[in-house]
């Protein structure tokens, strides 16, 4: 599978657009807009996508779960800029939005500590092989991963860069 975006390129720091806005109360003032994310590639037999958003580097002990998108039917291969909006108007039919570690579904972007080392932001799409993780909005990110780990066909993830 391959992952593209036309917010940012693999690697690249990403832009203030994405990083996380004033109102989380983190001291960032990003726009807090989901980047837009393409795939292709998948494997025979996929019947949704999961698409996540992780740093691993966040000083936490198990790093940050920033975004969940479950249940994105397999005729998708694209989200658009903004996607994760609270409102999630953006998002395909069936599409579901779990709880982040901001405790809430939803985008949250980037915010890492002021003057830590640069953090990596993984946008990782997984091929899934059933229509539908079991999950509501109130599950967890850890329980997504628990079900991707059994039933991702294939995955592949795009790399972000922030820093403050």
């Amino acid at each position: 599978m391959k992952i593209v975006s036309n917010s940012f390129k693999d690697g690249d720091y990403l832009p203030q657009e994405q990083y996380l806005s004033a109102d989380y109360g983190f001291g960032c003032g990003g726009g807090n807009s989901s980047p837009h994310l393409k795939w292709s590639d998948a494997p025979a037999g996929t019947k949704s996508f999961t698409v996540i958003c992780f740093d691993p580097d966040a000083p936490t002990g198990s790093g940050f779960w920033h975004w969940v998108v479950a249940n994105i039917p397999a005729s998708v291969t694209e989200l658009a800029l903004g996607a994760g909006s609270t409102d999630a108007a953006k998002l395909p039919a069936g599409a579901m939005e779990v709880r982040t570690d901001f405790g809430k579904p939803g985008y949250g972007g980037p915010c890492p500590p002021q003057g830590d080392h640069p953090h990596r932001y993984l946008f990782t799409v997984h091929a899934v092989s059933m229509d539908a993780l079991p999950v509501t909005p109130d599950t967890s990110a850890a329980v997504v991963g628990f079900y991707l780990h059994f039933n991702t066909l294939a995955k592949a993830t795009i790399m972000g860069l922030a820093k403050r």
